[in-house]
């Protein structure tokens, strides 16, 4: 039997007093705020009664120190999947605003099409991407839950498609706050999304840098 259920957990704040926009760039750790949005979501996760079998987490650092109040919580080491890394983006260490788009004409031809995007990874390749993640965690387990833990984004797209809605959006309006979970289970084989929970929204947080 595949996993019960499927957790995706995105890190918690990160140290980022430029606010720049960090994608993938190394060595953007939490926050001491970070690391207490990390154990709200470890907590939130046991509070559930989630029995978690395996933890699978982005290679960057700010999602792996995101994972370890959850493998210490639950006794389980967490693995590496590049699957569940940060989308790629051209403006990675740049500081991004309405204001600065607008007077940098060298940076419009970037916006030409917000559908695919033209800025980085097309939405369609990260579905891709953690779809083939998501299925690869749940058969890696005979029973219990699956963890992983990964980025604003990737968990974002992956509720749009799920549900049918339309890929471009105003990144601005997503439903994925720091340290929340969005959960999954598989029908029949179509993945479908049964729940989104927030355990960390009692602490006030810095959420600028996600792509």
């Amino acid at each position: 039997m595949p996993a019960k259920r499927i957790h995706l957990v995105r890190h918690g704040e990160v140290h980022n007093p430029s606010g720049v926009l960090y994608g993938r760039l190394p060595n953007f750790h939490l926050s001491e705020t970070g690391h207490l949005m990390a154990k709200e979501a470890a907590k939130q996760l046991k509070a559930m009664g989630v029995k978690v079998s395996a933890i699978y987490t982005s290679p960057l650092v700010r999602a792996q120190e995101s994972a370890k109040p959850i493998e210490e919580l639950f006794g389980v080491d967490a693995k590496t999947n590049e699957h569940l890394i940060e989308p790629y983006n051209v403006f990675e260490g740049r500081k991004l605003s309405v204001k600065a788009i607008a007077t940098k004409p060298q940076w419009w031809w970037h916006f030409r099409n917000p559908a695919k995007p033209a800025w980085g990874e097309s939405f369609k390749d990260i579905i891709a991407r953690m779809h083939s993640a998501i299925i690869q965690a749940s058969e890696s387990v005979l029973d219990g839950d699956v963890v992983l833990v990964t980025h604003q984004l990737p968990i974002w797209v992956m509720h749009l498609s799920t549900n049918g809605k339309k890929l471009m959006h105003d990144p601005r309006k997503r439903r994925c706050a720091l340290s929340s979970i969005t959960t999954f289970e598989i029908h029949d084989g179509k993945l479908v999304e049964v729940g989104y929970l927030d355990p960390a929204s009692n602490l006030a947080s810095i959420d600028k840098g996600a792509v």
